[in-house]
């Protein structure tokens, strides 16, 4: 659909949040629907770090993509290629034959952060191209929809948890299943009022360790593990940990939230020891001596870390953080807050 005409009369934005995670990779079906009898889910948490899509008119035919930390490009609808730095982007504006458009990214978190932002954004592309087109915006079928795009642009197992945080915003576990024609989630919201929500954010930190990651390498280690079943009993447990630990945080047991985490985290070093780089090391041990629980965030590899504890120790963890990122370029404790809304159009 050309565009232009359309965007000249108004620019059209929406935004979506970011999330941290717990149970991740469960959400690749791959793995979930081998483990049905082991009720799989993935826990996250919307945060208000949020990625901004903005369309504006372009010249007919082209489709013009910007975003910081990558090179603006453009290139006839048509030929627009899936495998550039953005081909995500320009997959999502194919599938809707939206040309005539500059498609502005701008987000709040650190590039690279392990926080699902490349998904984010994607999420807010479609849900804007949907308005400007006069689509009704379906939260569950715009996250399916970019779920199968990146899956199919990249080429490997994907999950869809970083889409439906970013749809949805909130506090959420995530049940994965299978429907009678395809697979399905189900949606259980841990926290709908707003005074337990406000509360939780002083019960958890979030750290950006200066290193982009790779979430392909580690993500593509752990599923071909799965597949040659090497580590599906590891998997397992990571799905009666992420009930326990889902179970947890609604009842406000963070001490025992922590230990949950904690064993999570050490089963994934345990398969790839390169999902904690030596900053993340150091804050999850560190985390660990103070009654914490501490995860990366995504697949890891670099990014971020998010922690879990009682207030107290949440405190005093944030001041120890601090100190082991103080020297290290770019690092630094997040101001982030959870957000309760998902996709909002501006």
């Amino acid at each position: 659909m050309y565009l232009e005409k359309k965007l000249e009369q108004q620019a059209i934005q929406a935004s979506v949040p970011c999330r941290i995670d717990f149970g991740g990779t469960l959400d690749i079906s791959t793995i979930y629907l081998s483990l049905l009898d082991r009720h799989p889910s993935s826990f996250n948490i919307a945060l208000d770090l949020r990625t901004f899509v903005t369309l504006k008119p372009w010249k007919k035919g082209v489709v013009k993509i910007s975003s910081k930390g990558f090179e603006s490009a453009q290139f006839q609808y048509e030929s627009a290629p899936f495998h550039h730095p953005m081909g995500l982007m320009f997959a999502v504006a194919k599938y809707f034959n939206a040309h005539g458009v500059h498609i502005h990214i701008e987000s709040m978190s650190p590039p690279r952060s392990a926080l699902g932002g490349s998904s984010s954004a994607a999420v807010a592309m479609a849900a804007a191209l949907c308005k400007v087109q006069g689509k009704k915006i379906d939260l569950s079928k715009i996250a399916w929809l970019v779920h199968y795009i990146e899956a199919s642009v990249a080429g490997v197992p994907c999950g869809v948890q970083d889409q439906l945080a970013a749809a949805f915003g909130g506090v959420n576990q995530w049940m994965w299943k299978m429907g009678k024609m395809s697979p399905e989630f189900e949606q259980r919201i841990i926290y709908d009022n707003e005074n337990d929500i406000q509360a939780l954010n002083s019960n958890i930190l979030i750290a950006y360790c200066g290193v982009p990651h790779v979430s392909k390498d580690i993500n593509g280690q752990w599923v071909s593990s799965f597949v040659n079943a090497q580590t599906r009993h590891v998997f397992g447990e990571i799905c009666d940990l992420t009930q326990a630990f889902s179970s947890a945080i609604q009842h406000k047991d963070f001490e025992k939230a922590a230990r949950l985490m904690n064993r999570e985290t050490q089963l994934r070093c345990d398969m790839t020891p390169e999902v904690l780089d030596i900053t993340g090391k150091k804050l999850f041990e560190k985390a660990v001596d103070l009654n914490c629980g501490a995860r990366f965030t995504g697949a890891g590899g670099g990014g971020c870390l998010w922690a879990v504890g009682e207030q107290p120790d949440i405190r005093n963890l944030k001041a120890a953080w601090q100190d082991i990122l103080e020297d290290i370029e770019d690092a630094a404790i997040l101001d982030a807050k959870i957000e309760t809304k998902g996709i909002m159009i501006h």
